[in-house]
């Protein structure tokens, strides 16, 4: 300490995350974090600073951390490029509504102007693009910031902020007397909207009147934790429960109301049945973009369409709307519920029924492919390998390409909650390693999975070191078809299967692994799929396991568009 009643701006800092009940910070070191750095070492304050490999994977970290603790995640990096390196993490954050704070140190603000090294004007690059965005180059005001991006990024929709800390700031005093956080805003949603009460009495209205209702969940009620109040909904109308792919955990797939993931990616004729046939489509923190309503065709433009969102911009952006709520997730659905269980005689929509057949359908198409002994390895014959392995609560995380639309549409989830993760805003490959360390450090007594392709893993296997240095027993799986295939699959299927630079040689990512230290296997035939995965799930350490796998304009992937 300085020995005064006065902090510095990196000891403010440091004071700051620690009131606001930051336990564990993701991030790099740089020149202009020097004095951050220094406090971090030199005060007691209880948090565990991860080192990573890059700030990209610090910012996809924390979005794992946030998602499985329900606490903002906190991730940094120093100016320059690794403002510009931090940045898709907190885009794809932001997008997904999930609260993150980054914090780039950033070069002294007397030196401006006159071309420092790594000197950026972060302010700018981060404001079309974070909830919350700020400099702090008054030391005074630092307290008061830092406490207005929790504030922003755990109200309201949840998302990312973003923190400019210049070199001057962190070495000038601070009053200590203003070091305070409000308790509201260390976790998320906090200060929830309800629901207007004339809007809840006509969504029951319309439900009350409907005969095929179906309810689509996006990642809205699992962010809100609203399982139990979705599932007293559905009850009340045996109404079927559709997710997208962010929205998996809104209910157990197992449950008799489930109908699993709809939508082009995820999705199977089946399910985007129900949803064409429903009267009433009860969409709930939910965007219905383009995946989602097999680009704005499902549900039709007949059905009455009733939106709960936090956010008032989603709603009747893409689908003329019967009742607006505007309101969190779990407070407009208890209210909801509360509606409908005073009126008389409610209509049952069928939903065990409904579900069941779609259910029936898609796993009478999936189980020959899983049964299969094909080489190149199926994915379907994956998925049913870890479902009879995996513990119920275990967390999966996907990057897109191979992994997404197989786990979405044949994982099934047996219990509620957050399990599975995966990028869907902007889908940029090499997510999936460093979301799962995020997400072992928040859930450290659950077995999490990283799930990626070939192309993937060539975008984050340096992490693999952080992780052996974590000794996190985190268990990656690599789908290895030397190819970036959902590219692949496009030209197969609308460019008259011209195929243009979208393969590559083999690696063999058992030896790399294996090199970062690893334990890693490499699976080429399918009767050895169940033991190699069964080994690496049950290791006390990091594994890996390398699976020769079929590639996707091979395969019968559950993606009925591929071309975005």
């Amino acid at each position: 300490m300085t020995g005064t009643n006065h902090l510095t701006g990196a000891e403010a800092m440091v004071r700051m995350l620690q009131a606001h009940d930051v336990k564990h910070m993701f991030g790099l070191c740089g020149d202009t974090t020097l004095p951050f750095y220094d406090a971090l070492a030199r005060m007691d304050h209880g948090i565990q600073h991860i080192l990573t490999r890059d700030e990209r994977h610090a910012a996809y970290m924390a979005d794992g951390y946030a998602r499985v603790t329900g606490k903002p995640g906190v991730c940094e990096g120093p100016s320059g490029g690794g403002a510009t390196y931090i940045l898709p993490g907190v885009v794809e954050a932001n997008e997904s509504s999930v609260p993150i704070l980054a914090i780039t140190s950033d070069v002294a603000t007397t030196s401006r102007g006159k071309y420092p090294l790594t000197e950026l004007d972060q302010q700018t690059l981060f404001k079309p693009l974070a909830k919350w965005n700020a400099s702090l180059d008054d030391a005074a005001r630092l307290p008061a910031m830092v406490r207005a991006a929790f504030r922003a990024m755990t109200t309201g929709t949840p998302g990312a902020a973003h923190l400019a800390l210049p070199f001057d700031t962190q070495k000038a005093p601070v009053d200590e007397a203003e070091i305070w956080a409000d308790a509201r805003h260390r976790s998320f949603p906090a200060e929830r909207a309800a629901a207007d009460p004339d809007a809840v009495e006509a969504a029951a209205d319309v439900l009350a009147q409907a005969r095929s209702a179906v309810v689509v969940c996006g990642g809205g009620p699992v962010l809100s934790g609203a399982v139990d109040e979705l599932r007293r909904v559905a009850d009340l109308l045996e109404m079927p429960i559709a997710t997208t792919v962010s929205g998996q955990g809104a209910v157990a797939e197992t449950d008799p109301l489930s109908l699993g993931v709809v939508g082009s990616n995820g999705g199977v004729p089946a399910t985007r049945e129900v949803v064409d046939q429903a009267d009433v489509v009860l969409f709930i923190g939910c965007r219905a973009g383009s995946v989602t309503t097999e680009r704005w065709q499902s549900p039709g433009r007949d059905a009455k369409i009733i939106h709960i969102d936090s956010d008032p911009m989603v709603i009747g952006a893409n689908y003329q709307t019967e009742v607006a709520i505007c309101a969190d997730a779990r407070l407009a659905l208890n209210a909801l519920a509360d509606a409908l269980q005073a009126r008389k005689d409610l209509p049952s929509q069928n939903g065990k029924a409904r579900a069941k057949s779609a259910w029936d359908a898609k796993l009478a198409a999936f189980a020959p492919l899983a049964a299969s002994t094909q080489t190149p390895i199926r994915p379907e014959a994956v998925m049913a390998a870890l479902i009879d392995i995996l513990d119920d609560d275990a967390i999966i995380v996907a990057d897109p390409g191979t992994p997404c639309p197989y786990f979405s549409a044949h994982y099934r989830w047996k219990t509620a909650g957050r399990h599975f993760i995966t990028n869907r805003a902007h889908g940029a490959l090499g997510y999936s390693l460093g979301a799962a360390m995020g997400a072992h450090v928040g859930r450290p007594s659950v077995k999490t999975l990283a799930v990626m392709g070939d192309g993937s893993f060539g975008f984050t296997c340096g992490e693999f070191e952080t992780m052996v240095r974590h000794k996190m027993p985190i268990t990656s799986i690599v789908f290895s078809n030397s190819v970036f295939g959902w590219i692949k699959a496009g030209q197969n299927a609308g460019f008259g299967q011209r195929y243009y630079n979208v393969d590559f040689t083999r690696t063999d990512h058992a030896a790399v692994a294996a090199a970062f230290g690893v334990r890693s296997w490499t699976v080429k035939d399918p009767q050895d799929l169940r033991k190699v995965l069964k080994q690496a799930i049950e290791h006390d350490g990091p594994t890996l396991v390398d699976i020769h796998s079929q590639p996707l304009h091979e395969a019968a992937a559950p993606v009925s568009e591929w071309v975005a």
